[in-house]
């Protein structure tokens, strides 16, 4: 008589498998191409590929490592595209992206950002740890020289403040100052236009960053925005607006350099110096 194989109760389906990495994957998608439509269509035709072959999932590699790698396999087979550029910043940006060293960037976006080891770097790229390394280091040496521009804060915690004005200066960029109430922030920018803002999401007078942001752009256009938050799931929901550049905290100096020359590199305005 013939028998039929039963599914494993035990193995977890694929929703368990990806669902606590996918918002991280896509955070990371948009960051990559550049484009939040071209990086979110990547990241959910990665979902489509895995619902027709899970095996990447042998139990073998990290959940997390197998969800990054099989994404690179979808994006890497479409000949790594970019978002298209629909204005003029956003293709002076690709401008820049074209004068990287290839893979420079998806290693650096791996390790700084996203937080993975340079063997889990090897294992999503297909290259070794120590070749993960050297991408890196060439990342972030060609990404901070490529462009330097005005950096506001807004954080209302003074240590915070000081540490990521510190890491901004460090990196060559000036400070136009720190708010720490969402009426602050406003007024600071309308006194100096920033080429970059970084965001906390909580402030002193329980006002939102998001809401002081908000009120910036309607002031200026084109403006990029780096957000820190403890909660970044909260803000990676596939709803509109979505932050394409996004700190967990607690944040490493590397997480924010990366993400400071990311943001700049990908959103340069008239006013850097490139």
């Amino acid at each position: 008589m013939p028998t039929t194989s039963s599914p494993d109760v035990h193995a977890p389906d694929l929703a368990t498998l990806v669902g606590g990495s996918l918002p991280y994957l896509r955070r990371y998608a948009r960051a990559l191409t550049g484009n939040q439509d071209t990086g979110d269509r990547y990241a959910a035709a990665t979902l489509e590929a895995l619902l027709e072959d899970a095996s990447i999932f042998d139990g073998s590699t990290d959940p997390k490592v197998a969800l990054f790698h099989a994404f690179h396999l979808v994006w890497s087979s479409a000949g790594a595209p970019l978002g298209t550029p629909d204005t003029a910043l956003s293709r002076r940006a690709q401008d820049h992206l074209a004068r990287l060293t290839p893979n420079t960037r998806e290693a650096l976006l791996l390790n700084a950002i996203e937080g993975f080891s340079l063997a889990d770097i090897g294992a999503i790229m297909q290259i070794e740890p120590s070749e993960a390394e050297e991408l890196v280091a060439i990342a972030q040496r060609e990404m901070e020289a490529s462009v330097a521009g005005k950096v506001m804060i807004i954080e209302d915690e003074a240590i915070i403040a000081m540490d990521i004005r510190a890491i901004v200066t460090g990196m060559g960029h000036s400070v136009t100052g720190v708010a720490r109430t969402r009426r602050d922030a406003v007024a600071l920018a309308a006194r100096e236009r920033p080429d970059l803002i970084l965001a906390d999401i909580q402030l002193a007078d329980n006002s939102s960053g998001i809401d002081a942001v908000n009120d910036i752009l309607a002031q200026f256009d084109d403006l990029p925005v780096i957000f820190i938050t403890a909660f970044p799931e909260r803000l990676l929901t596939g709803e509109r607006p979505e932050p394409a550049f996004l700190i967990t905290k607690p944040y490493s100096e590397d997480q924010v350099t990366s993400a400071v020359s990311q943001a700049m590199f990908f959103s340069s305005t008239e006013s850097l110096v490139g």
